[in-house]
This record gives C-alpha cells, sequence and structure tokens, in this order.
C-alpha cells in the first residue's frame, strides 16, 4: 500500500512539472531561449535575429540551406514579433502560416495566426506578404499591416490603428 502511494505521488507531481513545461518551445540551432512564467519566450539566434513569442505561440523553427542557422519560422498559432538583421544576398527569412507566407532580409515585424486569419504588421522595415498559393503578393512598410484570410480576394494594405498595433505588441510583451 505504500508503494502505491509513493507511485501516485510520483505520478501526479510528474504531470504538474509536464504542464508548466510545455507553454515554451524548443531552442535549437544555437539559439537561446528565455521564457519567464505567463510571459513571452525570447530566443536569440546567431547572427543577431531574435524571436519574441506569445506565451503558448505554437511555431517550429526551420532552417531550410546549409548554413545551419535559423531562416525561417512555420507559426501555427498566436504571435511571433521578429527582428532580423539585414541579410546579404538574396537570402530572406520567412514566417510561414496556414494563411499567408511573410518574407524579409532585414526588418522588424510581427505575425500573428488566429483560426482563420493571419495578420501581419512591420514595424521597422518592409515585408513581403502572399498567401501560400503565390499570388497577389504586397509589400508593408513601417506601420502598414495586412490580414490575410483564406481565398483568392486581393490583400489590403492599411495603416493599422494605434490601439491595435499596442494591443499586438502588448501580447509580445513589448
Amino acid at each position: 500500500m505504500r508503494m502505491l502511494f509513493r507511485l501516485t505521488c510520483a505520478v501526479v507531481a510528474c504531470s504538474f512539472v509536464g504542464a508548466t513545461a510545455a507553454a515554451a518551445q524548443p531552442a535549437p540551432f544555437g539559439c537561446s531561449s528565455s521564457h519567464p512564467a505567463n510571459a513571452a519566450q525570447t530566443l536569440r539566434c546567431p547572427g543577431e535575429l531574435t524571436i519574441v513569442a506569445e506565451n503558448g505561440a505554437k511555431f517550429t523553427l526551420q532552417s531550410l540551406d546549409k548554413s545551419g542557422g535559423v531562416n525561417g519560422v512555420d507559426l501555427h498559432s498566436k504571435a511571433l514579433l521578429v527582428d532580423v538583421p539585414t541579410q546579404q544576398g538574396k537570402r530572406r527569412f520567412q514566417v510561414t502560416t496556414p494563411q499567408a507566407i511573410a518574407a524579409v532580409r532585414g526588418t522588424k515585424w510581427a505575425v500573428d495566426v488566429q483560426a482563420t486569419r493571419t495578420s501581419v504588421l512591420v514595424l521597422r522595415g518592409r515585408v513581403a506578404v502572399r498567401r501560400p498559393a503565390g499570388a497577389g503578393q504586397v509589400v508593408l512598410g513601417p506601420g502598414d499591416g495586412v490580414d490575410v484570410d483564406p481565398g483568392t480576394a486581393a490583400l489590403v494594405v492599411k495603416r493599422w490603428p494605434q490601439p491595435r498595433v499596442d494591443a499586438l505588441l502588448a501580447r509580445l510583451g513589448q
């Protein structure tokens, strides 16, 4: 009976440990990660790349070339703030979501994935946004945003009102 009690306590304790650790994403490719409880996770990667993920965001870092460094993110839910230094040549950092692909050479921007919409906001630099099918690309500048819904309608670039910008950045601890 004593052994059964100890096993039950161990299982209960392990289940709590797993629940608290599940919020942070792993940090491969030489990145370091900080993730305070109930706050945004910050990844700092080689090449001065910084990614801030909303608490609970689901994403996967990508390394699509032979350099071994992070050059993309697949974002499945919630929001990321990405700060990419200027890159040489044709290399572009890319964030892929179910509804959109946002690619840049050097900028700071946020991508927010909801169930049926991806929103992109540029804070610095320029970002090209298109649907995964590739048609209808738009280019965003500082303060510009676009909401990408499923379908084929033209993407519409808008200047985001400050309350919307502030709300998104607050979710990212900014």
